[in-house]
C-alpha cells in the first residue's frame, strides 16, 4: 500500500538534518509531483503512486545525504527570477540581490552609464538581472570556469537577453585592450581557505567560487590592480564581501585607489555585504 503524501512527507521530515527542516520537504516532492507546495498541502491525504514513490524515493535520498536542494530542483529563485542551476555554479543567495539594486538604481539615474562588467559571473544572475531591468544596458560577464559559462549562457537565453550580454571565459578580466567600463559588478569567491573547509557548504557547492585565499580577499587585491584602466570616467565599482571583511575590504580599496569615495552597505541581515567605489576623474 503506498502512503498518502502527508505520511511520507512525515516520514522523510524526521530524517533530515535541523536546518532543513519541513519547507525542505514539502518543496522537494512538490516538484517531484510537478505541483506547487499550496496544491501538495491542500491534498496530504491522497496517496503517492508508485512511479512517483519511486521518484520521491531517488530525490530524498540526495537530499538526506546533503545535497543542497537547489541542486535537486535544478533551479532557484533570485531577484524574482527562476534561474536553472548546476552544482557547477553557487546557488543564489538574496544577499546578492542588495548588489543587483544598487546596480540598476545608479543604471537608471545616470541614463549615459550603460557599458556594465560582470566579473565572476557564475549562474549568470547579475548580468541577467541588470539587462532584464535596464534594457539598454550593454553587458560583459566574465568567468574562469567553462561550465559556469555554459550555466550563465543558458539563462541569458532562458530570459532571452542573450544579445545584450557577452560572455567570456577569462580570469577577471579578458586579455584585451582597455574598455570603457561604466559599472563593474562583482560577486567574487571571498570566503578565507581555512574558513571555507569548516562550512556546511565545503565540498557541496564549487571550491571554485568560494575560496577567496587566505583572507578572502585575493581576487578582490587583483581585480583592484587591474580594473581602474577598464573604467570610463565617474564610474562605479559594486563588490559583494564575506561579512567580517568589511573594514579590510575598505581599507584595501583606500590602498588601491587614490581617486574614489568608497562606502560599506549592509544587508538586511545588518551585515557588511557590498561594498561601493566611485572613482572620480583623476
Amino acid at each position: 500500500m503506498t502512503p498518502t503524501l502527508g505520511d511520507y512527507l512525515h516520514k522523510h521530515t524526521n530524517k533530515l538534518p535541523d536546518e532543513l527542516m519541513e519547507l525542505d520537504a514539502q518543496v522537494l516532492l512538490a516538484h517531484v509531483l510537478e505541483r506547487s507546495r499550496t496544491w501538495l498541502l491542500a491534498h496530504l491525504d491522497a496517496p503517492l503512486s508508485a512511479p512517483m514513490l519511486e521518484s520521491a524515493e531517488q530525490a530524498f535520498a540526495r537530499l538526506e545525504a546533503g545535497e543542497p536542494l537547489p541542486y535537486i530542483l535544478g533551479h532557484w529563485e533570485f531577484f524574482g527570477m527562476d534561474f536553472d542551476i548546476t552544482p557547477n555554479v553557487l546557488i543564489p543567495r538574496p544577499e546578492t540581490e542588495l548588489l543587483v539594486e544598487k546596480a540598476i538604481k545608479w543604471l537608471s539615474a545616470n541614463p549615459s552609464k550603460r557599458s556594465v562588467a560582470d566579473i565572476g559571473t557564475g549562474s549568470g544572475i547579475i548580468a541577467a538581472s541588470i539587462a532584464m531591468n535596464v534594457p539598454d544596458a550593454a553587458i560583459l560577464a566574465t568567468d574562469i570556469s567553462p561550465a559556469a559559462l555554459k550555466v550563465a549562457q543558458h539563462n541569458a537565453k532562458k530570459f532571452n537577453v542573450q544579445d545584450r550580454i557577452r560572455f567570456v571565459q577569462c580570469n577577471l578580466l579578458p586579455q584585451e585592450p582597455a574598455a570603457n567600463i561604466d559599472l563593474l559588478c562583482a560577486n567574487l569567491p571571498y570566503i578565507p581557505t581555512q574558513t571555507m573547509q569548516e562550512l556546511p557548504i565545503y565540498g557541496r557547492e564549487p571550491t571554485l567560487a568560494l575560496d577567496g585565499g587566505e583572507d578572502g580577499l585575493d581576487l578582490y587585491r587583483s581585480l583592484l590592480e587591474i580594473a581602474p584602466r577598464w573604467l570610463s570616467q565617474k564610474s562605479l565599482m559594486l563588490f559583494e564581501i564575506e561579512a567580517s571583511q568589511g573594514m579590510k575590504a575598505l581599507s584595501l580599496a583606500y590602498d588601491k585607489l587614490s581617486n574614489a569615495t568608497i562606502n560599506l552597505h549592509k544587508d538586511l541581515a545588518g551585515h557588511n555585504r557590498l561594498l561601493e567605489i566611485r572613482l572620480h576623474p583623476s
